[in-house]
């Protein structure tokens, strides 16, 4: 019997090469979102966000670059690696939520979309090639590798190039701490669909959605500083909330899509998990392994690149797996046949995961 696998033949990523430590924030004037000033001295305020984040510096995209320009570096690299000639993709699928912003503004341009941007960015003259965006959240990434299965699948796509993109440094408030979460990046692959006598690639996956109180959580809002102009939104959050959703709902959907793949718990080897908060991560997939009366290292199972990389967003899962495969992670390697759940929570409140056999 043959199986039509969604199979991973190419990955990369763009990292930008602007370094923005913790320190550049310790003189910060802080204010809470009722616009009242942080007491604590700045040094303190970024002592204890490293101490729960893990977070002790992030990157930031140069201000030559856009958020299409990074997407399509990653897209370039993910094609190379596959070794495929660009005109055979059937479908540019990029995740992003901002699309591009120019360094200087905070308006958001996505007309035409970031991944018709791409397209022209990659030279690519297939007419037949459909780009099209994904505004899901963090989880975006993992939602347009679903649908890419899904397609493949269907027959309607052989190929797919599956792009997560973010530049949240054009869309931050100075003035809020929660701005030292956030950081630019671009991860890429390439998806293809492969018949093989054993089933592999993408085994199960899982999507949840909770839109009542949940999908305030994450928001654009005014500065916290009483001095900047009113009119103009950053992004903003409600970090307790979001951290108490994501550790009571997200070892749900990541258990939903194991048990649909029918591989034992047992057998899996990492988990690439959003890189959001390495507190929260690890309190996650301590809890998914729990589902299963199961305890973990997580240091064993769950990498981790937050620390230096910070929160891209829908970046962080596809540069984290990337990175994995091209040895830049400690400790970590993926071999053929391990199992690996990927997932992600993120504005929505939306939350996915998939089960995937490398």
């Amino acid at each position: 019997m043959k199986y039509l696998n969604t199979v991973i033949t190419g990955t990369g990523s763009y990292i930008p090469s602007r370094i923005i430590e913790n320190s550049r924030f310790a003189k910060q004037v802080f204010f809470e979102k009722d616009q009242s000033v942080i007491d604590s001295p700045g040094e303190e305020v970024t002592r204890k966000f490293r101490d729960i984040t893990g977070i002790y510096e992030r990157r930031w995209i140069t201000k030559d670059l856009n958020n299409s320009d990074i997407a399509a570096i990653a897209g370039k690299a993910a094609i190379d690696d596959a070794g495929i000639d660009p005109e055979t993709i059937d479908q540019i699928i990029l995740a992003h939520n901002f699309g591009d912003v120019i360094k200087g503004s905070i308006q958001t341009d996505i007309v035409p979309s970031i991944a018709s941007r791409v397209k022209h960015l990659l030279g690519i003259q297939n007419i037949s090639c459909t780009p099209y965006d994904i505004t899901f959240g963090c989880p975006g990434w993992i939602q347009g590798m679903i649908q890419a299965d899904a397609f493949i699948r269907s027959g309607l796509a052989k190929r797919c190039l599956v792009i997560g993109s973010e530049t949240l440094s054009r869309v931050v408030d100075p003035y809020d701490r929660d701005t030292m979460i956030f950081s630019d990046g671009a991860g890429a692959v390439i998806v293809e669909g492969v018949e093989s006598d054993e089933k592999s690639g993408i085994l199960a996956s899982s999507s949840a959605s909770h839109t009542n109180e949940e999908a305030g959580y994450l928001y654009l809002g005014k500065s916290n500083s009483p001095e900047m102009d009113p009119d103009i939104r950053y992004i903003k959050m409600n970090g307790r909330k979001i951290y108490e959703y994501s550790l009571s709902q997200v070892p749900t959907a990541m258990k939903v899509a194991l048990d649909k793949s029918g591989i034992s718990i047992d057998e899996v080897k990492k988990v690439i998990i959003h890189q959001a908060n390495e507190k929260m991560d690890e309190a996650i997939v301590q809890r998914f392994f729990r589902l299963y009366k199961k305890q973990i290292d997580t240091a064993s199972v769950m990498p981790m690149n937050i620390q230096t990389l910070g929160n891209s967003s829908v970046a962080t899962v596809p540069t984290l797996y990337d990175m994995i495969l091209k040895d830049q992670i400690e400790s970590h390697k993926i071999h053929k046949n391990d199992i690996l759940i990927f997932a992600s929570v993120g504005a929505g409140m939306n939350i996915n995961a998939f089960v995937y056999r490398q």
